[in-house]
């Protein structure tokens, strides 16, 4: 589908007007800016430093190799973690209410080896505007033909074990991005509705400079300076991203793809008959929201309810307006959908792969 899909049921608009009235004056009564305060930039100053500290501590060589493939992994980890506290806001201009400062701090997402330029066509344009309709919304298909997630999409015999292999899948994508996803995407003309056929030079000349750029701090330069082989490093550099792809992956995947959570198909391929803001409700989902440690390595997306409908708020301000946005879903009888723990939501999860692997 290529059609641009329209939300039709206004009479349900009231819901959001209503959520934005209630949450914008909760900051204008403790004068509040919707943006970073001092404990969100300690987690900036914390996930850089400690990237930048462990890539150095892998270069200083001091290291037997078992300890460095523990700090390789560590690496990755720490490269998401900063893709969901630092680069996520800044891309959606919550960071900072200047526009300087979050494009300055979006280029941390180069530290992931991701562009983010492409992000912000499939995530902050696409995936926020058409969250989980099959057809539109690229970022629900992680592995299209091996992992099945729409009930139109063709049942295969080994979609029945996609509930296994799904996870070691997930661990891939930051490798996809690295090599393959990034320019796929740059040169691809639509990104399911958005009109992808043109870019302005100095996009180009990023995209490919910042890719040398990336390959040149984590493959060449280790190269020359560690005393290890080849196949060493290469495992280095798989199981980093690997780890990183697999901590981005589910956290994604346990706020969109969960029981409760819809997959609608428009009416005849160019209409939701809801309003936008009510089917952000019933595609989007939070889970461990009572957990400060998983909200602060998270980045908040824990809460993925009130990054979707409010993204140009910092996260860091998720859990004080979640009262809110839950109050007004009750009040116009909206689902408010949770999983009380990380683990409820990853059994969930395991449990529509399960479903959608059979017919």
């Amino acid at each position: 589908m290529q059609t641009t899909v329209k939300f039709v049921n206004t009479s349900q608009s009231k819901f959001f007007s209503t959520v934005r009235q209630r949450v914008d004056t909760y900051f204008k009564i403790n004068q509040l800016s919707p943006h970073a305060n001092g404990l969100m930039w300690v987690k900036v100053v914390f996930f850089l430093t400690g990237y930048a500290s462990l890539y150095v501590l892998i270069l200083s060589g001091q290291f037997g190799v078992w300890t460095m493939l523990g700090l390789a992994c560590l690496l990755g980890a720490f490269a998401a973690f900063i893709g969901f506290n630092v680069s996520h806001d800044a891309m959606h201009g919550s960071l900072s209410n200047r526009p300087w400062v979050n494009t300055l701090f979006e280029t941390s997402f180069y530290m992931l080896g991701a562009s983010p330029y492409i992000w912000k066509i499939t995530h902050n344009i696409v995936h926020h505007t058409y969250t989980n309709i099959p057809g539109h919304d690229e970022d629900i298909e992680v592995a299209p033909g091996l992992i099945r997630l729409d009930a139109d999409e063709p049942l295969r015999p080994w979609h029945r074990y996609q509930q296994y292999y799904a996870f070691p899948l997930y661990g891939l994508a930051s490798l996809s991005w690295v090599f393959r996803k990034d320019f796929l995407k740059f040169f691809k003309s639509r990104i399911g509705h958005h009109d992808n056929s043109r870019h302005r030079r100095r996009e180009y000349v990023n995209l490919f400079a910042s890719k040398a750029a990336y390959y040149f701090f984590f493959l060449v330069i280790p190269y020359m300076v560690l005393p290890i082989t080849g196949w060493q490093l290469l495992l280095g550099f798989v199981l980093m991203h690997l780890v990183e792809g697999l901590v981005l992956g589910l956290v994604f995947q346990l706020a969109h793809v969960v029981e409760g959570t819809t997959f609608p198909v428009p009416v005849n391929g160019m209409t939701i008959e809801e309003a936008w803001a009510v089917h952000q409700m019933r595609t989007t989902a939070n889970f461990a929201p009572d957990s400060p440690t998983v909200a602060f390595f998270c980045g908040g997306l824990n809460r993925q309810i009130e990054h979707h409908l409010f993204p140009k708020v910092c996260h860091i301000h998720y859990p004080a307006i979640a009262r809110i946005v839950r109050q007004t879903a009750a009040e116009f009888d909206l689902p408010y959908l949770e999983n009380t723990s990380f683990l409820d939501a990853l059994r969930s999860h395991h449990r529509v792969l399960e479903r959608m692997g059979k017919a």
